[in-house]
């Protein structure tokens, strides 16, 4: 089969191998619906997760079912199938623990393109059918079901470790389409307050669609100082965009007894900056909490209900659209340079 793969850091291409073998409670689908992905600029690019050699890139699918492994009971070739991102092993000890998407170790849920090859191919592999994927909704968009493998569960999945409770008010750093979605969640969740940080344009309009009541431009000054002289300090902080410097923000905006919820993929840097006393010399109550999101067939079908309902529209973050496996490339090189009118490419086979 072919495949678009990582060939060694900043160094990508087509590529030929076998099709995965399918597994008893496995399934092999081919995609019917694809998305890249900031976080495979970071794999190649930044060489975040380390070198990897010939491995095909994408976590971030739609597909159809085209085999079957003989244990798998609720799935069936033909079928159309949303698959997440995080493909946790659930008979797991990490799973029992509450943390599936550590199964087999720090982030080893994430199994696409990190620890096996993703799913900008002819076909692909998933893992624990029965627990990792769910039918598509009749009547559900391609755009809204593709963003629902990694988008919309990061993005809510910012919301859920910031502990975001009626009346709060939120800041969400950064607003490409996680954050968006982290915007949406909160004011799903009963944020009073949203200060989404970002510039872009079609961003910030789509930012306040989804609920923000303030929009903060970085390139106006310190976003922490801007927000503070708007409302004071905030009760949580959602971290989707920025550097290992961002923390330093966060801290000084959120308010004693706050919490930081951070889902930003950091690429680069060694360590994470914590100003000590605003951090109330380690003993202030604010908490900070990084988590990759859960993966999993009974949220997945959650997360789609709120599509189904009309109380989500992630089919709002894709500005570019591709036809044919061969577009993978283009649509990953637009990640990567993220010109001002992008927010999300969708590619169509």
């Amino acid at each position: 089969m072919k495949g678009f793969a990582m060939l060694s850091i900043g160094k990508t291409g087509w590529i030929e191998k076998e099709r995965p073998v399918c597994g008893p409670t496995d399934a092999i689908c081919r995609p019917i619906a694809l998305a890249p992905c900031t976080s495979d600029v970071h794999t190649v690019w930044a060489g975040a997760i380390g070198d990897r050699h010939e491995l095909i890139l994408g976590h971030e699918a739609v597909g159809e079912i085209v085999e079957i492994g003989s244990l798998v009971k609720d799935f069936k070739v033909g079928d159309r199938v949303l698959i997440t991102a995080i493909t946790p092993d659930w008979n797991s000890l990490a799973a029992q623990d509450g943390y599936a998407m550590h199964s087999g170790g720090l982030l080893s849920g994430w199994k696409f393109s990190n620890f096996k090859d993703g799913v900008f191919a002819e076909y692909f592999h998933v893992n624990d059918a029965d627990g990792n994927l769910a039918l598509l909704p009749e009547g559900m968009d391609l755009a809204s079901a593709c963003m629902l493998a990694d988008m919309v569960p990061t993005g809510v999945h910012g919301a859920e470790l910031a502990d975001i409770q009626f009346g709060d008010k939120v800041a969400v750093i950064g607003i490409g389409p996680v954050g968006l979605m982290a915007v949406a969640a909160s004011a799903i969740r009963g944020a009073s307050e949203i200060f989404a940080v970002g510039s872009r344009p079609n961003c910030v309009e789509l930012a306040k669609e989804f609920g923000a009541t303030d929009v903060i431009n970085y390139h106006d000054g310190d976003i922490a100082e801007q927000i503070m002289k708007k409302t004071g300090s905030v009760d949580k902080v959602i971290i989707a965009g920025g550097t290992v410097d961002t923390f330093i923000q966060a801290i000084n905006m959120l308010k004693p007894g706050g919490k930081i919820g951070n889902i930003n993929y950091l690429g680069e840097g060694d360590y994470v900056k914590i100003p000590r006393t605003q951090w109330g010399c380690g003993m202030g109550h604010k908490q900070i909490v990084g988590g990759l999101m859960p993966g999993g067939r009974l949220r997945m079908e959650k997360l789609a209900s709120l599509v189904m309902t009309g109380r989500l529209n992630p089919s709002k973050l894709i500005t570019h659209r591709f036809e044919g496996l061969e577009s993978v490339e283009e649509a990953l090189m637009l990640m990567k340079d993220k010109p001002k009118d992008l927010i999300k490419p969708l590619i169509l086979l």
